[in-house]
């Protein structure tokens, strides 16, 4: 059955606005499972821009379904997601000058070092995830570094700026997911989702996963997050 990760890195974002104590992300997170999330995932960025360590920290001791961490493939971070033990990892690109996440990670062109990075990790025993576009060198790429998940990344079909543009990125999506599948990876996605665009990712078959974050919140400013959770399962299922 297709589950939902609610990302809370905009919880933070509005607490480091002001940098001040709230809003907490960790209370944000308990509201989320008690929603319904079937796991928590945390960005912990090299600037700290939102998500602190601490919050990582506190987030492993609370979170009771899976903690993902998010995170840029560098010592600092893995020595960090060694310590803390998610429950996975997924390892993104990272430019201090974005706003958000602009696409998947080059693993085709740095093979050699990620795959001793998933080594490193996964002999820890923490399964990692590379978030990458639905490209057949990257799909296949990830296979190389025996990493257990990919999770695709939906941006440009989320951005299409029309249907004949999003209907190509939803094939391409349908037919990265065939293509990890059969190697043996395990499928996630995420990026850009919202309670609009979502159903149809989420009839992809052999989809386990979609990881929301800034949809949610926007809509939790306005109804409360146990209600924005709520209402994204349902839009997941086509209810909403």
């Amino acid at each position: 059955m297709l589950t939902l990760g609610v990302n809370i890195d905009h919880v933070a974002t509005i607490r480091q606005a002001r940098r001040t104590v709230e809003p907490d992300p960790i209370g944000a997170a308990v509201l989320a499972e008690l929603a319904g999330a079937d796991g928590i995932t945390a960005h912990l960025r090299e600037d700290r821009r939102h998500i602190q360590d601490r919050d990582i920290k506190l987030l492993r001791q609370t979170v009771r379904t899976h903690l993902n961490l998010e995170m840029a493939p560098t010592e600092e971070m893995i020595n960090i997601a060694l310590d803390v033990k998610p429950d996975y990892v997924t390892l993104v690109p990272e430019k201090r000058e974005e706003v958000t996440t602009e696409g998947g990670i080059d693993i085709v062109n740095n093979l050699t070092r990620f795959t001793e990075v998933v080594s490193k990790l996964q002999d820890a025993g923490i399964p990692v995830s590379w978030f990458i576009d639905a490209d057949e060198a990257q799909i296949e790429a990830s296979a190389k570094t025996k990493a257990l998940f990919i999770e695709l990344h939906t941006g440009k079909y989320a951005d299409a700026e029309n249907k004949d543009i999003e209907a190509q990125e939803l094939e391409a999506l349908k037919v990265g997911t065939k293509q990890a599948l059969d190697l043996g990876l395990r499928v996630n996605a995420g990026h850009g989702l919202t309670y609009w665009n979502v159903y149809p990712v989420a009839c992809i078959e052999g989809m386990e996963e979609l990881n929301i974050g800034h949809s949610i919140i926007s809509r939790a400013v306005l109804v409360g997050l146990e209600r924005a959770v709520r209402e994204m399962k349902l839009a997941m299922r086509g209810e909403l």
